[in-house]
């Protein structure tokens, strides 16, 4: 019986990335990778030469029987995403379900993901907090935001730079202008940045200042004060 590991990767910097990270890709029999191109110039930099397959969200429920039958015939795999955790936003659920169900040892290495150092710079409350990840982009997003409405631990969202003022204005509307926010972009790359005040400050900066890059939104709960 083989295992498969799921491995970080870096979010912007590749500094980012763990010795064990390598070592685990370099001894891998295959990596499964989100987008093969991406991983690529990845694998290519640390000088990886292993066989890599597509793992998406388009082909998951295609591949996965197969990849599990390759474990258990004695394969080691490994799991990486575009960026970060797989399985946090990313593929990487599906797989490690069915290696559990079939009792294939799962290991997931520490490493990269983008809403811990943005929870942990924010200012805000992180002793409790609720990951919200994508919200829907039409049914049930206001279901969802309005589930939130008496949530009183700190929330954690991702977000598209063309979708942020969008949802910044729907926040203000379901939970108050007043409420605090920290917007963090392009996390552990060149033009890192964070953006925090009320969710009416921060929506007059990215109207003035249109957003870029990969986007966490870190809310107060319901009372938080700045």
């Amino acid at each position: 019986m083989g295992i498969l590991y799921v491995v970080p990767t870096p979010v912007g910097n590749l500094e980012d990335m763990t010795l064990r990270a390598i070592r685990v890709l370099k001894e891998a029999d295959l990596i499964l990778a989100e987008d093969t191109r991406t991983s690529g110039i990845l694998l290519k930099h640390f000088e990886i030469k292993n066989a890599m397959q597509s793992h998406h969200k388009f082909n998951e429920h295609q591949t996965v029987e197969n990849v599990v039958e390759r474990i258990k015939a004695g394969e080691t795999v490994a799991l990486i995403s575009d960026a970060g955790t797989p399985g946090i936003s990313d593929p990487g659920f599906l797989i490690v379900r069915e290696c559990v169900r079939n009792g294939i040892e799962v290991q997931c290495l520490p490493g990269a993901t983008a809403f811990v150092p943005a929870l942990v710079s924010s200012g805000l409350p992180d002793e409790r907090f609720c990951f919200e990840g994508f919200l829907p982009q039409k049914k049930g997003r206001m279901t969802r935001l309005n589930a939130l409405r008496e949530e009183t631990r700190t929330m954690v969202f991702y977000e598209s730079p063309f979708r942020l003022l969008k949802t910044l204005t729907q926040f203000a509307e379901t939970f108050g202008a007043e409420r605090p926010v920290s917007v963090c972009r392009e996390i552990s790359k060149v033009h890192e940045e964070s953006v925090r005040g009320t969710l009416e400050e921060v929506i007059a900066h990215f109207t003035a200042t249109p957003p870029r890059g990969e986007i966490v939104i870190v809310l107060g709960g319901k009372e938080t004060k700045l």
